[in-house]
């Protein structure tokens, strides 16, 4: 669990990213929730834009998708989701205690 100060760190880090994924009228798919993981495997931050055309609420959309690829919910703004998991192996973000 990230507390309001590391989220604040890692929403100020996530400002200039790039959506990795996007997630339209297929919903959350095994698939996507697997990408996922391993795209915060390597990059530890990672931004997910919603389409228009999904049909999922964006709230619940993210906290099945942090579930499943067990990660923790930055931010949820817009139709914007940011994720952030610490690596094993690719560790480059040092959080705030």
């Amino acid at each position: 669990m990230l507390t309001g100060k590391q989220k604040r760190f890692l929403r100020r880090k996530a400002h200039g990213l790039k959506p990795v994924f996007q997630i339209g009228k297929a919903g959350i798919t095994d698939n996507l929730v697997n990408q996922t993981a391993d795209a915060l495997e390597a990059r530890e931050l990672i931004k997910i834009n919603m389409l228009q055309n999904c049909m999922e609420d964006k709230h619940e959309a993210s906290d099945s998708l942090a579930q499943g690829a067990r990660a923790d919910v930055v931010q949820v703004i817009g139709n914007t989701i940011v994720l952030y998991k610490e690596s094993s192996e690719n560790k480059t973000i040092d959080l705030p205690s």
